[in-house]
């Protein structure tokens, strides 16, 4: 929603808006002159013509209400993003459960650092711009693509990508056959002159391959017959290092990030430039200094003593990848404060939840960030905690945000890593470690 607004402040149209709370997000608005209440009331729509309005904000809510009340024009997120798509001759939609916001900002970078001037927005804030959108002069409009709500249907994309399918949004997908097959609509649009690129490492994704009559390109790094491959990958102090195979030629490859998610992360924007015909040079350099983007293996501050990481992941599989990122490149005891999204996701996935956790030396897990869900719900994060010592885990326990700093400081050892993970508002406490423990 802030990319949407500096979006829209940037081409020159009045900007209101409000959230429920200050962040940083809405810092920065304000910073460009935009005025931003804090609280939702109902006047704070008065003399609107358009409201915008994200998935999180619920039908009864008063400035939605007086809005249409007022017969005032109410577009989604995914509206507003569909039709700023229009403004330029073609979007490239980046998609998948998990990785499209690294995703979609290596892709804008290397558009960007290669004189495209690209418009872009993303779902998070890209380091080196310090801005989750750009108004770019060129002709291509890059865009995280979000399958929540089934939004991403609104885009009419020229090209693809599909990082991967996992099982999400249970409260808006039944199953994963009907995930999948959303995902087979979404590239419906794209024209015979377009394309989709599909990660083959994903079972579910490259099950869709069969189905898309559209040109198509493959990656990968466990899957052999692809287009794009990753291989001799070296992981060393938060930096890793491959050999991209194209056409039997290898690349030398390095990016300023590690985890071998996010070297196919890399593959997938290698791939959409490439059918964008960027020079594989200009590939190259563009990601080798890419620094990545805010809440995404986000290292807070980094010594031998203390190494402290946030991480915007939520679900089981993004979890599981971020603390085996971990152990893969540091040999230290990891310390990790999870904090549940959702009451319905912590619900479907607890024990992979407990699963995905268990390589970490010392687990708390806080109370569930409810976001736009009610909080009267049957389940809470013991189920997690109760889970992962079914599973033999001996040093896991619950604790609240309130008591997460004293909790991970009356167990800190010196050389300790700590990690900071899940959507909700346990980035805040980062600091405030970083202080105490510093």
């Amino acid at each position: 929603m802030s990319g949407i607004a500096e979006l829209l402040h940037n081409q020159e149209f009045n900007i209101t808006g409000s959230d429920l709370t200050q962040s940083t997000n809405v810092d920065r608005l304000q910073k460009l002159n935009i005025e931003i209440s804090i609280g939702h009331k109902a006047e704070n729509i008065n003399g609107s013509d358009i409201i915008v309005y994200s998935d999180a904000i619920p039908k009864d809510n008063c400035e939605l209400m007086e809005a249409k009340k007022q017969n005032i024009v109410c577009y989604s997120r995914a509206k507003m993003i569909s039709q700023l798509a229009k403004l330029k001759t073609s979007t490239v939609a980046i998609s998948g459960t998990h990785g499209k916001t690294t995703t979609t900002s290596m892709i804008g970078s290397i558009l960007k650092d290669s004189e495209l001037d690209p418009t872009i927005i993303v779902g998070g804030v890209v380091k080196s711009i310090n801005t989750n959108s750009v108004l770019g002069e060129g002709d291509v409009f890059v865009v995280e693509a979000d399958e929540y709500n089934r939004s991403f249907l609104e885009l009419n994309p020229t090209i693809a990508l599909i990082n991967n399918i996992d099982l999400e949004h249970v409260d808006c997908y039944k199953d994963i056959n009907d995930l999948k097959r959303t995902f087979l609509e979404f590239t419906s649009p794209i024209p015979f002159y377009g394309a989709v690129s599909i990660c083959k490492d994903s079972e579910n994704a490259a099950s869709l391959i069969e189905s898309i009559d559209k040109p198509i390109f493959t990656y990968g790094i466990q899957s052999k017959d692809v287009d794009f491959r990753a291989e001799d990958i070296v992981q060393e102090n938060g930096k890793t290092t491959f050999n991209l195979v194209k056409k039997n030629k290898k690349y030398p490859m390095s990016i300023n990030l590690p985890g071998q998610y996010n070297v196919l992360n890399a593959l997938g924007a290698i791939s959409i430039a490439t059918i964008m015909n960027i020079p594989m040079d200009k590939i190259t350099t563009s990601l080798s200094s890419f620094e990545g983007v805010k809440r995404r293996f986000d290292i807070k501050t980094h010594s031998e003593e203390l190494t402290i990481i946030d991480d915007y992941g939520h679900h089981p599989v993004e979890v599981e990848s971020v603390i085996k990122a971990i152990k893969d490149n540091w040999d230290r005891r990891l310390v990790v404060a999870f904090q549940p999204h959702l009451y319905s996701r912590t619900e479907r996935f607890s024990k992979e939840f407990a699963q995905s956790l268990l390589l970490a030396d010392f687990v708390l897990v806080t109370e569930i960030f409810a976001s736009r869900e009610s909080m009267n719900k049957p389940i809470s994060s013991e189920k997690i905690v109760e889970e992962m010592k079914n599973l033999g885990h001996k040093s896991v326990s619950n604790t609240t945000l309130k008591n997460l700093v004293n909790d991970i400081e009356s167990n800190y050892k010196k050389g300790d890593i700590i990690l900071t993970i899940g959507a909700g508002n346990i980035w805040r406490y980062c600091d405030l470690l970083k202080n105490k423990l510093g």
